[in-house]
């Protein structure tokens, strides 16, 4: 009779160690488990790795192809330019795109200068804004604008061949060109500038430092300011104070020459942007 109750209690802790031992295993199994969750929400390295590289290599193609458009406007007269969007538009975009990403280089932007000059002057005056690209310009100015460049994406600006504006003579007064002297042909758009200028008018130039160093190869400062002298303009004012472009302020002269001697002209070489 004595067996029956120490079977019973052996039975008993036999039990309890069964159901320790299953706990325990079932512990085990959770804390092997949390660490695969934590890892589920960590990034993968090999993917992120992908998307670091493909967004490099995107950024390169629309450099290049911001590089070879560029080149293209620099060395072409704007007739071709006109027919050259015309045929695919959205080279426009990828330009400007490209474009504005070289500006986001530069510590002070010549546009900027330009806005300051007019808010100096009376809102009054018409602006006539040769190469706007997105209208910045008309957009940050009390001032009455006509943007032109070769392709509309907006409203307010007109799309033509810069050398061959839809305004009448002498109804603007001032005319600005930032950084758009581009194109074999530039003359021909300064040309247009004093045909629409009104007498006394102003002729605001911008253009990158290294087109008018000859000894970066470019042009001579002084036989530009001479050719432009020539057209029809007195020069104002020469800031080469900033160390990526140069502002030229001019003022057509009330009383043209009844005969125009033949004006030389300097090349102004292409500005062309290095691979980063």
């Amino acid at each position: 009779m004595e067996d029956r109750p120490r079977q019973s209690k052996k039975r008993k802790r036999d039990k309890h160690r069964k159901s320790e031992k299953k706990k325990e295993n079932s512990s085990q199994l959770n804390v092997t488990h949390q660490p695969n969750q934590a890892s589920s929400a960590l990034p993968n390295p090999t993917k992120s790795k992908g998307s670091t590289f493909l967004d490099k290599m995107r950024a390169r193609l629309s450099g290049g192809h911001f590089r070879m458009i560029n080149e293209k406007l620099y060395t072409c007269s704007g007739k071709d330019a006109l027919d050259y969007f015309k045929e695919d538009p959205a080279l426009f975009d990828v330009y400007h795109t490209g474009y504005q990403e070289q500006m986001s280089h530069w510590p002070e932007l010549p546009i900027n200068i330009i806005m300051k000059w007019l808010k100096d002057h009376s809102p009054s005056l018409v602006v006539a804004d040769f190469g706007c690209g997105d209208a910045r310009l008309a957009k940050n100015v009390k001032n009455k604008v006509f943007s032109f460049d070769l392709v509309s994406n907006d409203p307010s600006v007109i799309a033509c061949d810069m050398s061959k504006t839809p305004l009448d003579s002498s109804v603007i007064d001032v005319a600005v060109f930032c950084l758009s002297l581009m194109g074999t042909n530039y003359p021909n758009y300064l040309k247009e500038a004093h045909r629409i200028l009104k007498p006394s008018g102003w002729l605001l130039i911008a253009e990158v430092k290294s087109r008018l160093d000859p000894n970066n190869g470019g042009a001579d400062p002084k036989k530009f300011l001479k050719a432009v002298s020539e057209l029809g303009f007195t020069s104002v004012l020469k800031d080469y104070s900033n160390k990526m472009f140069v502002l030229l302020y001019f003022k057509k002269k009330d009383k043209q020459k009844s005969e125009m001697k033949e004006i030389e002209w300097p090349e102004l070489k292409p500005c062309l942007y290095k691979r980063r």
